[in-house]
């Protein structure tokens, strides 16, 4: 099974690609709460140059809630990571596949909630 959902944007820059993001995260109702940029980290604490690397925690509020009503622990899981790496062929844009992450968890009621946010991160992913 794989884990992400991906697409690859060429010919473009790598902060024209996060506004992309971003946009088509918020017309799917997602609000971006975590925002780790990669590179810029691993040059602060381990002088290491890599190429550039962001991750957006992604959520849609209504979504977690019922996620959290059906298995009040799976904040452990959350927010819906969304990255952006640099790479030869451009731009690689991966959100994690809640079906994926979920399927560790022993509870049929997070199924629907999962498929639900897969087909929105499908549809964001899509729209890029």
């Amino acid at each position: 099974m794989t884990y992400t959902i991906d697409k690859t944007l060429a010919g473009v820059s790598f902060e024209d690609a996060e506004a992309k993001v971003r946009a088509a995260l918020a017309d799917k109702g997602f609000g971006v709460l975590t925002e780790i940029n990669v590179k810029e980290t691993l040059k602060k604490k381990l002088d290491a140059d890599v190429a550039p690397y962001k991750i957006l925690g992604a959520c849609k509020p209504q979504m977690a809630h019922k996620a959290m009503t059906a298995e009040p622990k799976i904040g452990v899981m959350l927010p819906c990571n969304v990255i952006l790496r640099e790479t030869a062929e451009g731009i690689e844009v991966s959100a994690v596949d809640p079906i994926a992450s979920m399927s560790a968890i022993e509870n049929p009621a997070l199924l629907p909630i999962a498929t639900e946010v897969q087909q929105l991160l499908t549809a964001v992913i899509a729209d890029l």
